[in-house]
């Protein structure tokens, strides 16, 4: 069972060379689609279910009762939201700059895709083990704030204009810290690469030796996800819906369809680099990993209906101010002790 989809893989691919005798090349472009296609049938229904799970949870937690009518306990109701989604008019604004509002809403679903290339979803199951997939990880992601500029510039109109600099500013200025706070995982690791880090893990997880690291991720990957308590980019007593405010139908959704599949992926970084990845006891590997990216999205949506969205300037002091200086001391503190320990084991 643990290398259940790797041995299908194997199988697939080689019944594609023996079999109907193809060649290498068009075996290994046959064998890239349907692993494209496999990471977006997992991001998609993985979103159809998270959509409704948040709905529920939050409505636990502040007492209601959320879907219950479509479907048992209302698990359709994502289901029909989506088809109404589809039906919906496309609407484009008329002073708005048509070709750069279009392209937005494609170009902020991309790299939440892209991301997933180097995700370890169990033992061996990675599309692509590059030797600075961390790297690739944080490169891709920071395209993100891209298509936040142009769908706040392309909607020439002033509260997509704010929505859009908010969400240029907040993520830019957070992805310092994130990225800082990986940096002492990467030096305990002495690797860039994905199964390398999950490999070090084997003793005990990185959650245990880099706790601050770890809290400082979870903060600005909560600030890069752009939800809330720092959801700035909406701010929907300020600035109606923000970037989005001009998008109706399919194109709004694929930026709430984005924000779901970036979610998935910090989540499944944050258990690649802190809780072991799919590394586990008794059960297969990949059913691990699902179960611990599950537990870090709970985590994430608990603090979204915890605390409420704080103002941009103390968004912005908070960062510079304090996660900022607290990520390099870290990463100090994190060199010292690994020479310390390398000199006792001399």
């Amino acid at each position: 069972m643990d290398k259940l989809f790797v041995n299908a893989g194997a199988g697939l691919e080689q019944w594609m060379v023996s079999g109907l005798g193809l060649s290498s090349i068009i075996t290994n472009l046959i064998m890239v689609v349907i692993q494209v296609a496999m990471i977006l049938s997992f991001v998609l229904l993985n979103v159809l279910y998270l959509v409704y799970l948040e709905r529920k949870l939050s409505a636990y937690w502040q007492q209601r009762l959320g879907p219950n009518r479509v479907g048992p306990r209302g698990l359709l109701q994502t289901t029909l939201d989506v088809i109404k989604l589809i039906s919906k008019e496309d609407i484009v604004p008329q002073a708005a700059d048509r070709k750069v509002f279009k392209l937005a809403s494609i170009i902020v679903f991309i790299p939440a895709v892209m991301l997933y290339a180097v995700i370890p979803f169990g033992k061996d199951m990675i599309a692509v083990d590059l030797n600075m997939g961390v790297f690739y990880f944080i490169a891709i992601s920071s395209t993100t704030t891209i298509a936040f500029l142009m769908a706040g510039w392309g909607s020439n109109n002033k509260y997509s204009l704010i929505g859009g600099m908010r969400a240029v500013a907040q993520m830019v200025s957070y992805e310092i810290p994130f990225v800082f706070s990986i940096l002492g995982v990467i030096m305990l690791t002495g690797s860039l690469r994905m199964s390398d880090i999950v490999a070090a893990q084997n003793d005990v997880w990185f959650i245990v030796l880099q706790p601050v690291a770890f809290l400082i991720f979870f903060i600005a990957g909560t600030a890069e996800l752009n939800r809330a308590p720092f959801d700035l980019p909406e701010g929907e007593q300020e600035l109606v819906a923000g970037a989005t405010t001009e998008y109706s139908g399919m194109r709004w959704a694929l930026f709430f369809l984005a924000e779901y599949a970036n979610l998935i992926a910090m989540s499944a970084l944050a258990v690649t680099l802190f809780l072991g990845g799919p590394a586990g006891p008794w059960a297969p590997s990949w059913i691990w990993f699902i179960v611990k990216v599950y537990i870090m999205i709970y985590v994430f949506m608990w603090m979204r209906w915890t605390f409420p969205r704080i103002r941009i300037d103390h968004l912005m002091h908070f960062n510079w101010k304090f996660l900022l200086p607290l990520s390099l001391a870290n990463i100090l503190v994190t060199g010292v002790g690994i020479k310390i320990y390398q000199w006792f084991i001399q």
